[in-house]
């Protein structure tokens, strides 16, 4: 009998993370100075293959720090996906910029090149994609576009460290990328951020902003108005403990993503599984399924059948124009609508074992083939 609930989500920290904690405890370097956070700040940079990275205390200021570092400000219009987490429209917003909401692609659920141009103004400062549950962005048309008009990239990659995109890593694709370290990532020091550029120019503007934007050769002296958007020596301690083993921790989450395809690959008539294109290698920040039309399928009931078998889930997020702070009813934004009504992430994290993956997918399915009153409909693998 199975001693506790699935959770949907859990942080697995089984290295050196309490070793480091612990130094900076004796050490008394607990705060926003310490040797972890210029250290951890060159792991990630390293292995996103870019010579620079700025730690903040969240994925959210992380953003936005890009953002305003960028230059990003009122009047302008940044270009955005609607079907992704609320920070990344947020952080536009913190600027003063307008969100311009784009469609996204049906299959891997990211921001679909082709929706772009359409999209662009005099306006327009910026395009900000988001690698959604870690699947990369089809960039080099993005890229593309960017340059004929004259715009930023800026990547919110909060669910998709570890990702490849034609062989390079997310987080080396845009003019600069993010970071978060919440504790349901792939890697999390509690709560952090990071950005990552090859742009030494603005590294040094996001750490000169980073730091309520003190001089760097007067004492308490603010040229400027900044962010105390610093990141603990804790959390770095703990993030450098997590990075130490990111292979393992990827090894796992793509473990996890193998289990479930074999458990669910025979019941692809009723769910739309997740997809990696060709040129992707997807991180599987969370496995999220789609429910397909026309089988009597109720997400939100069957959420609530699981969480009744104590195996929790989540949805895909609302498209942020349902939001009301950032109505739009006027523009369609069909592939959104659609995801956000069906979809379901499962439970993604490494301390699932095998056994957990078939009892989610079992459960899954059962519930699944009762409101399709039966499996007449569904074509099971023999």
């Amino acid at each position: 009998m199975r001693q506790k609930a699935i959770q949907v989500a859990e942080p697995l920290l089984d290295g050196n993370e309490t070793k480091y904690v612990l130094d900076c405890m004796q050490s008394s370097w607990i705060s926003s100075r310490g040797a972890y956070i210029e250290r951890f700040e060159s792991m990630i940079a390293s292995y996103c293959e870019v010579p620079y990275a700025v730690a903040a205390n969240n994925g959210t200021t992380a953003l936005h720090l890009a953002l305003v570092s960028l230059g990003i400000g009122p009047g302008d219009e940044v270009i955005v996906p609607t079907l992704t987490y609320i920070a990344s429209v947020n952080a536009i917003h913190y600027c003063g910029a307008r969100p311009v909401f784009v469609d996204s692609e049906p299959e891997y659920l990211s921001l679909d090149p082709n929706a772009i141009k359409a999209a662009i103004t005099k306006k327009t400062k910026a395009i900000l994609t988001v690698p959604l549950y870690g699947h990369p962005v089809d960039m080099n048309p993005i890229i593309a576009i960017a340059e004929e008009n004259g715009l930023e990239v800026v990547e919110d990659s909060a669910e998709a460290l570890g990702a490849l995109y034609h062989g390079r890593r997310v987080g080396s694709l845009a003019k600069c990328s993010t970071f978060s370290f919440f504790g349901n990532k792939l890697i999390t020091t509690g709560e952090g951020g990071m950005i990552v550029t090859a742009d030494r120019e603005l590294a040094d503007r996001m750490r000169f902003l980073r730091g309520q934007a003190v001089s760097s050769s007067r004492r308490y002296w603010h040229p400027e108005i900044g962010f105390n958007y610093r990141m603990t020596n804790v959390a770095a301690a703990i993030g450098c403990g997590q990075m130490e083993r990111i292979d393992h921790h990827l090894g796992l989450r793509h473990q996890v993503a193998e289990w479930y395809f074999d458990f669910l690959r025979p019941y692809e008539d009723v769910f739309q599984l997740p997809y990696a294109a060709s040129w992707a290698s997807h991180s599987y920040w969370m496995y999220t399924i789609l429910l397909r039309p026309g089988m009597n399928l109720e997400r939100d009931r069957m959420m609530e059948l699981l969480q009744a078998k104590e195996i929790e889930t989540r949805p895909v997020f609302y498209p942020v124009h349902w939001m009301p702070s950032y109505a739009d009813n006027k523009s369609a934004y069909p592939i959104a609508d659609r995801c956000s009504a069906s979809g379901i992430s499962l439970p993604t994290h490494g301390k699932l074992t095998k056994a957990d993956v078939k009892l989610v997918s079992e459960a899954v399915v059962e519930i699944a083939m009762k409101m399709v009153h039966g499996s007449q409909s569904v074509r099971k693998a023999a």
